[in-house]
């Protein structure tokens, strides 16, 4: 049922490249978890939901006999990708955020394609990180990056557009223009709701009850991150260890800082796109309406 599995699919036909596919159980990804915290050492609830299929998948990768692979982190950064994007109230906030997202990509989506592929020896090169790339992209009026329904205008609609070539089309449209869907989210639902249901069956009211005592530090507030937390105190009990890791509440991937652009978050607090309520539709397509001319013009100008 993994959304990105089906649009993968459908590039790969219409490019005619070679594909290849990786199928893993709910009950595959938890198994793996002790080692993926133990290669990428972290407790944090969104690294390692996306960590598990990246270590699956690398493992896969690296038995085919291949040791470099192309990644795309930073995008959503560099772009303002993430769903809860559509919530920033102006163009300031919004490049704020995007810089704040940047400065703490070695604690997050780097850390986990880093290490998560060199568990198996496996080499990943990020592309849209390139120093020069982000100059140019950091540069851009952040009013080019914003999202508007009304105006036709997605998540990333500035780098959609620069590929979006009626003449000799890069990609299908619908693909193109296909909703972000965060890659815990992306490999299937199943994962993350398997993933709730699993550390609910394993960690207690009792011992949430105590969390704040067990856990002072970034006191887990969930039974998925007490869960996380448990198994990473077991590897790596150092204080300076548990430190090293960011905390604070998240909604879809935000700082705790962009929670605040709805007070309806706060009472929805998960790192998956799906908690942008209002906003991930899984279900719909979004509206591919034509831009007028004078949004072709903003683009160009940009």
């Amino acid at each position: 049922g993994s959304p990105d599995l089906k649009a993968a699919r459908e590039v790969a036909d219409y490019l005619g490249t070679v594909h290849h596919e990786f199928h893993f159980t709910v009950q595959d990804g938890i198994d793996a978890i002790e080692d993926v915290i133990y290669h990428i050492e972290t407790y944090d609830v969104t690294t390692i939901r996306a960590s598990t299929p990246m270590f699956l998948m690398s493992r896969k990768i690296k038995s085919l006999g291949v040791k470099m692979v192309i990644s795309g982190e930073g995008s959503d950064e560099i772009f303002g990708g993430y769903l809860y994007f559509h919530k920033a109230p102006n163009k300031d906030e919004f490049h704020r955020e995007t810089c704040r997202k940047i400065k703490a990509l070695h604690q997050y989506d780097c850390l986990r394609a880093n290490k998560a592929t060199s568990a198996w020896g496996l080499e990943a090169r990020v592309p849209f990180l390139d120093k020069e790339f982000i100059n140019v992209a950091m540069s851009i009026d952040p009013e080019a990056k914003m999202i508007k329904n009304d105006e036709g205008r997605i998540e990333k609609w500035v780098l959609r557009r620069a590929f979006d070539d009626e003449e000799h089309p890069y990609l299908p449209k619908h693909i193109l223009y296909r909703q972000k869907e965060q890659f815990s989210d992306g490999v299937g639902y199943s994962w993350i709701d398997g993933l709730k249901a699993h550390t609910a069956r394993h960690v207690t009211d009792k011992m949430m009850s105590n969390a704040s005592f067990i856990f002072p530090h970034n006191t887990p507030t969930t039974k998925e991150a007490y869960y996380y937390r448990m198994i990473f105190e077991r590897f790596f009990p150092q204080n300076s260890a548990r430190l090293t890791v960011p905390g604070g509440a998240s909604v879809a991937c935000s700082t705790t800082k962009a929670v605040e652009w709805d007070t309806a978050w706060k009472y929805n607090l998960d790192p998956s796109g799906r908690a942008a309520l209002g906003v991930h539709d899984a279900e719909t397509p979004l509206s591919l309406r034509r831009r007028d001319s004078s949004q072709q013009q903003a683009i160009q100008g940009c």
